[in-house]
């Protein structure tokens, strides 16, 4: 059983990590020139970010890889979340290096990524529902009933898996926004898994916790480093991972609700336009829309932290 004090201990010790890490790491993405490209249609004000390092995400894998490693609370269910978060940010690494190394402009194709998704997405699928005293079932918030999906349990884990890790790599668009948001929501879940009896898993989220929090140092406004798909792809299969291997993947579009309006707003935005012709938003992902509208990025960044905690706290009666 793993207690606050200890949680704590492994909150600070990713965050210095972090922190130690960011003046080594970030030097030398600068001297790779692995800078950000700009998209042209974006936010004009984003114009001057161009160049700013990517694949920060590295810093953020590395500091909760040595926590979780080094915390004496290392089993299965540890390995297969840090093999989650490992194996998404590969693709995003992938991804990454294609486009600013290799400068090919559009990266992996969006099939080649769907297909590592999917892979690790079955693998996680086919571990939790073999180990898990659950079995196939998955808890239903607010009721805290357990609905057993039977033979669709593995295709819906895959779906949640794969739009999780996509639904975080939308929301980082702006300064601080995925780091924060995520934070908070590693933080929900470390609460719980402490509280229900899962300690490697309250580990690894304390471990997740710290790196967004000391990533914040370097990512916050006006950034100095961006975390990329590296870091994005790495954090949506965390989050995922926690959850499903805590059978609460319903509890992702609660606590993880700006993630889901980032990937729908798009979605809206794709299908009015092939249908209609016409926008819903004045940019997408949402939180384009609401900086075109007059908003400063850095308000745009903590009223989305602030929705998410509140979430958070929905999430926490959810499970009374």
């Amino acid at each position: 059983m793993i207690h606050y004090q200890q949680l704590i201990i492994m909150i600070i010790f990713s965050f210095l990590s972090t922190l130690i890490l960011g003046p080594i790491v970030i030097p030398i993405l600068r001297r790779l020139k692995v800078g950000q490209s700009i998209r042209d249609e974006g936010p004009k004000s984003h114009m001057s970010k161009s160049g700013t390092p990517t694949m920060g995400g590295l810093i953020m894998i590395a500091a909760i890889c040595i926590t979780t490693l080094t915390s004496g609370n290392v089993n299965r269910d540890l390995y297969v979340i840090l093999f989650a978060t490992i194996s998404f940010g590969l693709i995003g690494f992938i991804d990454d290096f294609i486009k600013v190394v290799l400068k090919r402009n559009l990266g992996l194709k969006a099939y080649q990524k769907l297909i590592g998704q999917i892979i690790v997405a079955v693998l996680i699928a086919l571990y939790q529902s073999s180990i898990s005293q659950y079995g196939t079932k998955i808890l239903v918030p607010f009721i805290n009933q357990y609905l057993d999906l039977g033979v669709l349990y593995i295709p819906f884990i895959v779906t949640v898996m794969v739009a999780t890790a996509n639904s975080v790599n939308l929301t980082d668009g702006l300064d601080g926004l995925a780091a924060g948001v995520t934070l908070i929501v590693s933080s929900f879940f470390s609460l719980v898994a402490m509280n229900w009896g899962y300690p490697s898993i309250a580990v690894f989220c304390g471990a997740l916790t710290g790196a967004c929090l000391g990533f914040l140092r370097f990512n916050a406004y006006p950034a100095k480093v961006f975390m990329g798909d590296t870091g994005s792809m790495a954090l949506g299969g965390a989050v995922a991972a926690i959850a499903i291997l805590m059978n609460l993947t319903l509890l992702i579009p609660i606590v993880g609700g700006i993630y889901f309006a980032e990937a729908l707003s798009v979605i809206m935005q794709v299908t009015s336009f092939k249908l209609t012709g016409k926008r819903i938003f004045k940019m997408s992902p949402l939180h384009h829309h609401f900086e075109l509208t007059g908003w400063k990025e850095t308000k745009v960044v903590i009223v989305f932290w602030s929705v998410t905690l509140l979430l958070c706290i929905i999430g926490l009666f959810s499970l009374n």
